[in-house]
């Protein structure tokens, strides 16, 4: 009878495994499926060729564990690549740049990467980090020889900053100590073409500005990738034998400018005094001569003028010009000596009648009402005592005509 003829009490006779009933009826139905995916098909093979059963009852045990097995491997491969794609992010701090190499060479194309937050393929590129905002100093010291012969320690540091990181990275093998010794060489270069007093006195600002000049065009040519910012020469100090003479020498030197900025001072205090005080004399000489001048020839306008009066009458005149003279001169004058044509001379006590004092008083202002008679004055017996006591000091004045 065929494998399949209708009438067998409903059930189908499978020539690989008619000796199956009942419950390895499941196993003959699933080997008659084909509806499963390549992928377990693929991964039961991979089972049974790595020692799984063999044979129509096999199939169908090692069914689910291959469905299992194969969900596996792929939630695995996916986490694989989920944490690889997220190893990939990295940041870069805000003071530094990113150098990208890939498979270890810098690649130009890539370039420098910027500050945040950034994704590389891992295993593929490498990302080095440079600092380009941090103020870098190197600093070289040591007995050096000058141009006369003499030893000196002299201490110099150069600032620096980063400014090309790739340069920075891969043009020399080590630029911070590369500069650190073309830093030495350009200094004894320098120190050994001055003189001793001039290193450790006047000529420092000299030496450090060629020093810095001499390192740019030592380092040019290596393209370090670095900026020179400052060069500061820190110290230089003589020998400890001949220490105490030279600070002796520096002590002197501070002290003559010392004297010399005091003398400037007092200079600049004293002269424009003395300018402005020569200009107000110089004024004062040209307002004196002014007045003189305008004086003078107003007296001269006045004699002009007089002139007609003492051709007409000339002993009035001179009588009234010299009365309006002496008039000038005595209403100053405290003591006064008058002399008529006689010989006699009195003395008038003009400071007490001036107070008020005595019998004899007189008004306090202009001449008294009646200065001498001669004929009183001769018979006098008071004169020559007033005439003794009379003649004191330098403020009298005599008076007369002849």
């Amino acid at each position: 009878m065929a494998w399949n003829q209708p009438g067998n009490d409903g059930q189908d006779r499978d020539p690989w495994g008619s000796g199956n009933k009942g419950g390895n009826s499941g196993g003959n139905k699933g080997g008659r499926k084909r509806g499963a995916s390549d992928l377990d098909d693929l991964f039961r093979k991979l089972s049974s060729k790595l020692g799984g059963k063999k044979g129509g009852g096999g199939d169908g045990d090692n069914k689910q564990p291959s469905q299992i097995s194969g969900r596996i491997g792929m939630l695995a491969l996916a986490a694989v690549v989920v944490v690889w794609a997220g190893s990939g992010f990295y940041t870069i701090k805000e003071s530094d740049r990113g150098v990208v190499l890939r498979f270890g060479e810098f690649n130009p194309s890539s370039g420098i990467v910027g500050p945040g937050l950034n994704w590389k393929p891992t295993f593929i590129d490498r990302v080095i980090p440079v600092n380009v905002e941090t103020v870098r100093e190197q600093v070289t010291n040591g007995m050096m020889l000058t141009s006369d012969e003499n030893v000196i320690r002299v201490e110099m540091n150069v600032q620096y900053r980063v400014t090309d990181p790739a340069e920075y990275l891969f043009s020399v093998t080590n630029p911070d100590n590369s500069l650190r010794q073309a830093l030495d060489s350009a200094v004894r270069g320098v120190i050994g073409q001055s003189a001793m007093e001039q290193v450790l006195t006047t000529n420092r600002t000299f030496i450090r500005d060629v020093t810095q000049k001499e390192l740019e065009a030592t380092i040019a040519p290596y393209k370090m990738g670095i900026t020179l910012l400052d060069v500061n020469f820190q110290a230089a100090r003589p020998p400890e034998d001949v220490k105490a003479a030279f600070d002796d020498v520096i002590s002197a030197r501070e002290e003559e400018q010392k004297t010399i900025r005091e003398a400037h001072a007092y200079r600049n205090e004293v002269l424009p005094l003395a300018k402005g005080n020569a200009q107000k004399m110089i004024e004062e000489s040209e307002a004196y001569k002014a007045s003189v001048v305008f004086k003078a020839e107003g007296e001269v306008a006045s004699f002009a003028k007089m002139l007609p009066e003492y051709r007409a009458a000339p002993e009035i005149t001179r009588e009234r010009l010299y009365i309006d003279t002496m008039e000038r001169v005595l209403s100053n004058t405290r003591k006064i000596i008058a002399n008529d044509k006689s010989n006699s001379m009195l003395v008038l006590p003009l400071d007490q009648l001036m107070r008020g004092g005595g019998d004899n008083a007189a008004p306090k202002t202009g001449l008294p009402s009646k200065v001498m008679n001669s004929n009183t004055s001769n018979s006098s017996s008071t004169a020559p005592a007033q005439q003794s006591g009379a003649v004191r000091g330098g403020d009298a004045v005599r008076v007369g005509r002849q």
